[in-house]
């Protein structure tokens, strides 16, 4: 019986395209069913490889790939019982939404009344009951992506991996996409696999994320974890704190004993007046961001991100300014990290 801690599992997975180096080194990872696990990294850090290799689109070049307790490493990739579901929605233009929720259940030749109950509930899970005769082109963007979500869960996969699946979706409407994927897949249990690059869509929507880079894992942990305490200065770094200086910076703080960095995002570094406490700095460039303006300050420890709110008076450009750090809004880079 599968042990429903490890419903998938990645043992040792090596990957690569051709002759050229590993694009995946050694990873190991295990998700537990009814969990939404995202692999959140930059361009090139092995995230989309990793995925095609669980969907068996890529042959690991070493490791084992499990499902449910099934080695499928070598199982062809339309015998895993895995759904997809990718940025492009990959709808057949020409069949309406019923059809095309309907279509892999046609292939697997399921009765029609079955077929129909089914293709129903998948529409209704995802609010598109009332548009199920409608074509592709008379479909919204987030309206093709829940058509696209209903054809994949409607086959009740074993897992769903979901590639960038919300990039080419407005910003407002992302936001609104991912409460509703966050839902679903709470309601209907299922155990996702989700690529992204987006830290927010990440946050958001995980139960853990992986950040990758560079073919390998540099944190696995729960939102809450990877944005509070990074584990390495590369995830300090791309979860937003753009203020990281290692000992060397010399910092007028205390410094945490074993810390190889400190790091601070922008709203935890106040600005204020010239002869305020705080390090004493120039202002190389401001941003507007409605509620609060962002600083870019020289200092005599390097260029520091900072924030005011929008009511506070406008430092333009050239002005003297001073820059606050607390060493207890600092984001601590423990010991031993690779970075």
């Amino acid at each position: 019986m599968a042990d429903p801690m490890h419903h998938l599992e990645l043992q040792g997975l090596t990957l690569a395209y051709g002759k050229a180096g590993a694009a995946v080194q050694d990873l190991h990872l295990s998700v537990a069913q009814g969990e939404l696990v995202s692999l959140l990294g930059p361009s090139g850090c092995g995230k989309t490889t990793t995925m095609r290799a669980v969907a068996g689109l890529l042959t690991p070049l070493a490791g084992r790939i499990v499902l449910a307790g099934q080695d499928i490493t070598r199982v062809p990739a339309n015998r895993r019982d895995i759904g997809l579901v990718f940025q492009s929605y990959a709808l057949f233009p020409h069949l309406s939404a019923f059809e095309n929720v309907a279509f892999g259940l046609r292939l697997r030749k399921v009765p029609a009344p079955e077929l129909r109950e089914r293709v129903s509930e998948a529409l209704r899970s995802v609010g598109l009951e009332d548009f199920a005769s409608r074509l592709p082109a008379n479909l919204s963007g987030g309206q093709q992506q829940r058509v696209a979500l209903a054809r994949a869960i409607v086959l009740r996969p074993r897992l769903l991996l979901l590639d960038e699946p919300l990039s080419n979706l407005d910003a407002k409407l992302r936001v609104e996409m991912r409460a509703e994927l966050r839902r679903l897949q709470r309601q209907l249990g299922i155990t996702m696999l989700y690529v992204t690059h987006d830290q927010d869509e990440a946050l958001s929507l995980s139960d853990r994320i992986v950040v990758m880079r560079a073919g390998r894992i540099e944190q696995c942990g729960t939102p809450e974890e990877v944005w509070h305490r990074p584990a390495t200065a590369f995830v300090a770094s791309f979860m937003g704190c753009d203020n990281l200086f290692d000992a060397a910076a010399g910092l007028p703080l205390a410094w945490p004993a074993g810390a190889t960095h400190l790091a601070w995002r922008p709203q935890a570094v106040p600005v204020r007046a010239a002869g305020e406490p705080g390090l004493p700095g120039t202002v190389l460039a401001r941003s507007y961001l409605g509620e609060h303006v962002e600083y870019l300050v020289q200092t005599a420890h390097g260029k520091l991100k900072g924030s005011a709110p929008a009511s506070a008076p406008p430092w333009l450009e050239g002005a003297a300014v001073s820059v606050g750090l607390d060493g207890a809004a600092a984001a601590v880079i423990p010991p031993a990290t690779r970075t």
